[in-house]
Formats: structure tokens, sequence, C-alpha cells
């Protein structure tokens, strides 16, 4: 099979898993649940590639390793944080403005298939990755592939715990965090998501795979233009306004030492 033969069949698997986690929403009113899908989506979309690309290799094997990993993290820490909480504030917003009795199927188009569609099109460095992997040796992309993903990881999961630890006790309740990995950067999770994604887009272009690559900068444009970085940014600024002087002293995305 091809690329794109293989690739457009993982489009139909993500929708279909799209479409019925849609009908689970509508039936308990809560179209956040697609928020702990996410993570998910991508370990079934690397296994379906896995399986369309022929037989077992080095390559295939450590990046479907490391999204199974990652998205079973992601997806179960964010069940841990969301679930019991009711919808999130995002899709309540939504829910009120569309009204009740619409929302239901625009949430359909408006949540569902538009983040199963990004879903699809970042997946392409999982399938590139594993498309083109007839050589059994690991390469210098690959290793280098390998390494962001470990310092990505780290922050991302390190960051999520940290966060959590902070949150959890009630004395630090309209606080900023500010040590840990949040000393160094204002959202380690969200450069460590990013440092993943350059990991697979790396281990893509080891097997000679270039154009798919491109997921992993589409990922990270997501993260910081759209749904991650500028949207908390906003929020957390007109919420607390001691935010505001923690971006003065610590970088915004890429670790580095807080100014003084």
């Amino acid at each position: 099979m091809s690329f794109l033969q293989i690739y457009l069949q993982a489009f139909l698997v993500i929708m279909t898993l799209m479409s019925l986690l849609w009908i689970i929403s509508v039936i308990i009113k809560n179209a956040s649940i697609v928020d702990i899908f996410w993570g998910f989506g991508f370990v079934v979309a690397s296994a379906f590639y896995f399986l369309k690309t022929g037989d077992a290799n080095p390559r295939k094997i450590v990046i479907v390793t490391f999204v199974t990993i990652w998205g079973l993290r992601l997806s179960g820490y964010l069940a841990w944080r969301n679930l019991g909480k009711g919808e999130d504030f995002r899709y309540r917003n939504f829910r009120k403005n569309y009204g009740e009795n619409r929302y239901w199927w625009i949430s359909f188009f408006q949540v569902f298939l538009l983040q199963g569609t990004l879903m699809w099109l970042i997946s392409a460095p999982l399938l590139g990755a594993q498309f083109n992997s007839a050589e059994k040796n690991l390469n210098i992309f690959d290793y280098t592939g390998i390494a962001f993903w470990f310092i990505g990881f780290l922050f991302e999961a390190g960051g999520d715990f940290q966060l959590a630890r902070f949150k959890s006790d009630p004395s630090n309740k309209g606080k900023i965090l500010d040590t840990g990995f949040w000393r160094y950067t204002r959202h380690p999770n969200y450069f460590g998501d990013s440092a993943v994604w350059w990991g697979y887009g790396l281990m893509c272009i080891a097997a000679g795979s270039y154009l798919p690559a491109l997921g992993s900068v589409a990922m990270t444009a997501l993260i910081i233009k759209i749904s991650g970085v500028a949207l908390l940014e906003r929020s957390l600024k007109e919420q607390k306004p001691q935010y505001l002087e923690y971006t003065k002293r610590t970088s915004a995305f890429i670790p580095w030492f807080p100014k003084r």
C-alpha cells in the first residue's frame, strides 16, 4: 500500500472514533471528553500505521512505544484531572452561545471533526517514520529525536506533576508556581509536548520522509498560537495580577534562566 492510501485509511479510523466519542458526549452532555481522547487518539493512529507498514524494525518499535507512553500518560492525566469536574469552561461558553438545543450537533463539527482532522494531519510524521523504515540501523537523526523525546517527556510529565502537587495545597490558592521546571519556563508542559513531537519529526526525517515531518511543526504552532500558550496566557493575566510579574522574569516557552 502507498503512503497516501494508509494515511487516508487512518483518516477514516480517526473520524469513526471521533463520531463515536461525539455520541457519548451528547449522551452525557460534556464535549470536553474530547480533550481526554487527544493523546489516546495518536496511540491508535501510531498502532494503525505500525500494522499497515510491514514488518517491525527498530525505528518502528521505538516510535510506537514512545507514542504509546506519551499518549496514555497524557490521556490518563487529563482524565484524572478533569473527570467529575463537569464540562470545561470553553465548551460551556460555546454551549451557552449557540444554545443547548443546537450545540449538540454543532459540537460534532466545531469540536470533534475539527480535532479529528487536526489529529490526522499532525499524525503524519508517525506514519512517515514507519513507512520508510527498511533500514534496520538507527542513525544520528533517530538518536537526536530520541533525545528530544526524553527531554520533552521529562518537562511535560514533570511540569504536570509539579503543578498538580502545587494545586493540591490549599495554601497555594491564587499563587503562581515559579519553582521546579516552572522557574525556567512559564509552560514546561507545552514546551515538553512540542519537544516530544520534534522527536517524532526527527525520526520521520531519519526514515527519509521530509514532508510528513511538517506535522511536528503544525503541533508546535497549535500549542503556541492557538490552543495552548496564547489561550492560557490571556486567561492567567486576567485572573491573576501577579502573573504579569512572573512573565517579566520567566521565559515564555523555551526553558532559560530567569531574569533578575
